[in-house]
């Protein structure tokens, strides 16, 4: 046919302008028709092909982009070259270099529950939380054979470790002690068994005891809580009574202070006066015998109701009403009638009553 015969305008019989008026993918495959010879079947186009691929290939494989949180582990023939940080790169292409990349800013979480014996051998039940991420990649990936389990199995023994060594209350109400303590054992491991791993976090968020003797552990809390109750009643109490005491103490104590002075100063001046007394004694026996007998006499009738009898001799000395220091003299009845108190005169007699009874002479008076 008239389109079929060789060295026509076209391969098809048409000439380029017709075909490129025809289909706009035609337009865009006629230049790379001409490259490759025109789609001829021969060597030539298909080394130009393998050309172009190999051309893509090395392009593709040489270079490397590593993202921000991203970091590039480059092994050379399979032994470690060289970090690539966050940025394009290029590297030798495979076989020669390859590029493992790891996300070394994501933070990982590890949690679990496991049952621990304390030291005062009470077995708790206590949450661990570990918080981590990748610190070196080259580590993360040939330091261990798989350093996310070795973290979580150097957990658990750590916090083991750790509250294995303190008591249950300590475990129950005071772990943030115990999780700072972790953290730091957790990361020393961490680099001893080189995983290349950052411990960012270590919580305790919980630790109970185990169901099985959750009543009886129930009890023992509300009686430390009703211990510490009456702890602070008591410190309360004590508040309240020991300064009232103290001050009771050092009122008695300033009472006694002041009776001791005053008793001392009484003594002392009995002891002047006795000795005074002892001197005017010694020179005038006689004047200072009847002065002290004076006195004394003075002294007692001073204190008593004085009552005169008929005959104007004798003294009958009744005791007053309140005298004598005692409460119940003011219920005593009196014991003389007005009669006898107060005895009427006869006319017949000296016409006068007596006022006072004559006084006795000095043999009488005498003791």
């Amino acid at each position: 046919m008239a389109w079929n015969i060789p060295g026509g305008s076209g391969k098809d019989g048409r000439d380029s302008r017709q075909r490129g008026n025809g289909n706009p993918l035609e337009r865009l495959l006629d230049p790379l028709r001409g490259l490759f010879g025109g789609g001829a079947g021969g060597s030539a186009g298909i080394g130009r092909w393998i050309a172009v691929i190999a051309v893509l290939w090395l392009a593709f494989n040489c270079f490397v982009l590593v993202t921000e949180q991203q970091r590039a582990v480059v092994l050379r023939f399979g032994q470690f070259a060289r970090v690539l940080q966050p940025g394009p790169h290029f590297k030798w292409p495979w076989p020669i270099e390859r590029a493992l990349k790891v996300n070394a800013t994501q933070i990982k979480t590890f949690s679990d529950t496991v049952p621990v014996l304390t030291r005062d051998e009470n077995i708790v039940t206590v949450e661990v939380n570990v918080q981590y991420r990748v610190d070196d990649p080259q580590l993360y990936l040939f330091g261990s054979r798989d350093a996310d389990q070795v973290l979580q199995q150097a957990a658990l023994s750590v916090v083991r470790e750790m509250v294995g060594r303190s008591d249950l209350d300590t475990v129950l109400s005071a772990r943030s002690a115990i999780s700072v303590s972790a953290k730091q054992r957790l990361e020393e491991a961490l680099k001893h068994y080189r995983t290349g791993l950052a411990v960012t976090e270590l919580n305790l968020p919980n630790a109970r005891p185990p169901e099985e003797v959750k009543p009886a552990f129930d009890d023992v809390n509300s009686a430390q809580q009703d211990k510490d109750r009456l702890t602070s009643e008591a410190q309360a109490y004590a508040a309240q009574i020991v300064p009232e005491a103290r001050g009771q103490a050092a009122r008695v104590r300033a009472t006694a202070e002041g009776y001791k002075v005053a008793e001392v100063a009484r003594a002392t001046g009995d002891a002047t006066r006795f000795s005074l007394l002892l001197e005017q004694y010694q020179q005038v026996p006689d004047v200072t015998r009847k002065r002290l007998w004076l006195e004394t006499v003075q002294q007692v009738l001073q204190d008593n109701r004085k009552v005169v009898g008929g005959d104007s001799r004798q003294l009958i000395y009744v005791p007053m009403a309140g005298a004598g220091g005692g409460d119940n003299t003011a219920t005593v009845p009196p014991l003389l009638s007005p009669d006898i108190a107060a005895p009427t005169v006869d006319a017949t007699g000296s016409g006068m009553r007596p006022e006072r009874g004559s006084r006795p002479s000095r043999e009488e008076a005498r003791p």
